[in-house]
């Protein structure tokens, strides 16, 4: 009954499915034929499959060389993650192996075996990653070493250290998410399929990096305060609670959310960089790549904001809003409508005593970029030019 109410209510959902389901999806996402690949790199992508839901139909609908080189950088980072998020080793050992684990790749036969984590079979058959890599152009191995030897030094700090001030939320952002953001832009660039600038321009590929790490540590708030683990930066939730894990309590539902839209709204200054970013993307299937998780965060941000269910359960788009996007993102035209539609969606939510400061390129009047404008109404660009506005209830509040 409840997947009846929702078609219900959003009946083009239907339609869209059907759409995907019938073909859509081969414009985004082409079939790869991995019958030609050698024995270990077939292993590499049924790996990718295992281990990202997100990921892996982007990755490799990738063209040429280049999709091979993602692949197995994925893979890399997925290996170093699962160290870290392996609360059995210790930290005098988990450490020293983080700081380590970029000169694996080059040790053939370095494997760990005894994580508990559910995507193990990455750390356990790292040999047969280590060796694919060293199969890459070394143009590609550099650059996936690199990122990961930064990625590695920077999860060790953090591993002994909360997040407490937003300039260190922006930094832990950086090293698990904005890296990878440069590290893929330097593959792109490196395979030539991209101009030089995507790679060069570091502070745009971090902040690409940066918006879906933070979308997805706002969103995950729950699912991490049941795992004993903190991403909130305590500079913004102390102002509301005593504890972070006190926004989870039925009393502090209204201080919650507040706290809530703030990160929401502290996510969506980088929707500007996101946008300049993508335009100067030339080959459509980095377009593709590049897009869709993008326009994916958006939209969860959208569905998140004033919503109480952050703290009780999990927030999802739906699949058929899913598939729309993933469909209608194949162009910098339609992303900026999209990403359009969806700070005003936010706009529409706020209430009585929620915190909005989105700042004027994200809300009024530069949503475009190389000078194409978007107008909003003069009332919603004044949400723009101010920082900090107490709203009457709108619509959608509670």
């Amino acid at each position: 009954m409840e997947l009846l109410r929702k078609w219900l209510g959003h009946p083009e959902d239907i339609y869209n499915l059907l759409r995907f389901k019938m073909g859509g999806y081969r414009a985004v996402m082409p079939r790869m034929d991995t019958d030609s690949l050698g024995c270990g790199l077939r292993t590499c992508y049924r790996y990718l499959n295992q281990t990202s839901r997100s990921f892996a139909a982007v990755i490799q609908a990738l063209d040429g060389e280049l999709r091979h080189a993602v692949c197995i950088f994925y893979l890399v980072l997925r290996a170093l993650d699962t160290v870290e998020d392996d609360m059995s080793i210790p930290l005098d050992v988990k450490v020293p192996m983080l700081h380590e684990f970029h000169s694996h790749l080059y040790q053939p036969d370095w494997k760990y075996t005894e994580s508990k984590e559910k995507d193990r079979q990455v750390l356990e058959d790292f040999p047969t990653i280590s060796m694919e890599f060293r199969n890459l152009s070394k143009v590609y191995q550099d650059v996936i070493s690199d990122i990961c030897h930064k990625m590695g030094v920077g999860m060790a700090e953090f591993l002994e250290k909360k997040v407490d001030s937003q300039r260190e939320w922006d930094k832990y952002c950086h090293y698990v998410a904005g890296l990878v953001g440069i590290g893929l832009s330097r593959l792109f660039s490196a395979s030539e399929l991209e101009d030089s600038i995507v790679g060069q321009d570091t502070d745009l590929a971090n902040s690409m990096g940066l918006f879906l790490q933070k979308t997805n540590i706002i969103r995950d708030y729950l699912e991490d305060q049941l795992e004993g683990r903190e991403f909130w930066p305590r500079e913004v939730w102390s102002r509301y609670a005593k504890k972070l894990s006190d926004l989870a309590k039925p009393e502090n539902i209204d201080v919650a959310v507040q706290c809530l839209n703030e990160l929401i709204t502290n996510a969506l200054h980088h929707v500007p960089d996101v946008l300049t970013y993508l335009s100067r993307l030339k080959n459509q299937s980095v377009f593709n790549f590049c897009a869709i998780p993008q326009v994916m965060a958006i939209a969860t941000l959208a569905a998140c904001y004033n919503n109480q269910q952050v703290f009780r359960g999990v927030v999802k788009i739906r699949k058929g809003q899913a598939v729309t996007l993933m469909m209608d993102a194949t162009n910098i035209q339609a992303v900026k409508a999209i990403m359009y539609q969806y700070v005003e969606e936010v706009g529409s939510a706020v209430c009585f005593g929620s915190f909005l400061a989105i700042p004027v390129p994200v809300l009024g009047l530069e949503l475009g970029v190389h000078g194409d404008l978007f107008i909003l109404p003069l009332a919603q660009w004044w949400w723009g030019v101010v920082t900090l506005m107490w709203f009457w209830p709108g619509p959608n509040c509670a």
